[in-house]
């Protein structure tokens, strides 16, 4: 059954993929970009896959963008949306924190709950957090977007609980670590603020965790994640964690067993 779909960070990687994806799969698709000029791209790309989206500007830092795409009428919202800062979390200034914050987490919250009240109204509707492994585990100098995530995971499965009986679905999506250029923005921000010799933190492992991150051998194909929430995103029913590629999840849970172990 086709369904009306709004995802937010639909200009670029998973969210762009995906947003072309489902229409090309029948659904209608809002498509939420960040900045106007991401509409232009966003409306080219989609032409050249033979597909419509609608497209809105979507800032979640907006009111007035959350009000533009509230007047909408959704069966599946997709919080997809996300920015994140890099660097050592004892030197990293507060408002580069804050920022990533008000964006992956009070942000998305504020425009997710209308939609929440309208699903609840209706007896129906679908929320999708799009979070991260990284909502479980962590990896050094990645403490900001790490526990926006960490924090977004406990929002999503505390609302999952509170909404139980009333219709309304609530599920999160984990993507691994895939090659679609956010990782590289990420580490982009620290040299707008970090010098070694001022900062105490050793230049050498925050360099050495960037080659790692940004590199091709650690990073996956995103077409296998946009593949995979093309799938997931309309379904009725399945887990309330979708985690991709699958042979992470091991990884992951090894990492919240050895906290148990852990000394100092």
């Amino acid at each position: 059954m086709s369904k009306r779909i709004l995802i937010t960070g639909a200009a670029t990687g998973f969210g762009r993929g995906t947003a072309i994806g489902l229409a090309k799969a029948g659904h209608t698709v809002i498509a939420g970009v960040e900045i106007w000029p991401q509409a232009t791209t966003l409306k080219n790309d989609a032409a050249a896959a033979g597909v419509e989206l609608e497209i809105l500007k979507i800032d979640l830092t907006n009111p007035k963008d959350h009000a533009v795409a509230h007047a909408h009428d959704i069966d599946i919202l997709v919080n997809n949306a996300a920015t994140g800062e890099t660097g050592p979390v004892a030197e990293i200034p507060v408002d580069r924190i804050r920022r990533v914050f008000d964006v992956n987490v009070f942000g998305t919250l504020e425009f997710t709950q209308p939609f929440v009240r309208q699903f609840v109204e209706r007896g129906h509707g679908k929320v999708v957090f799009v979070s991260s492994i990284v909502g479980f585990s962590t990896f050094p100098f990645l403490a900001p977007y790490c526990a926006s995530k960490h924090a977004l995971e406990a929002i999503v499965q505390l609302m999952r609980e509170e909404l139980e009986g009333t219709g309304v679905q609530v599920c999160t999506i984990n993507p691994g670590p895939f090659s679609t250029g956010f990782n590289h923005r990420m580490y982009d921000t620290l040299d707008q603020w970090y010098a070694p010799g001022k900062n105490f933190s050793d230049e050498g492992p925050i360099r050495e965790i960037q080659k790692k991150f940004v590199g091709e051998e650690l990073e996956y194909d995103p077409q296998i994640m946009i593949d995979r929430m093309v799938e997931v995103i309309p379904m009725e029913h399945h887990h309330f964690r979708t985690v991709c590629p699958e042979e992470v999840i091991e990884g992951c849970k090894d990492y919240q067993a050895a906290l148990w172990e852990l000394k100092i």
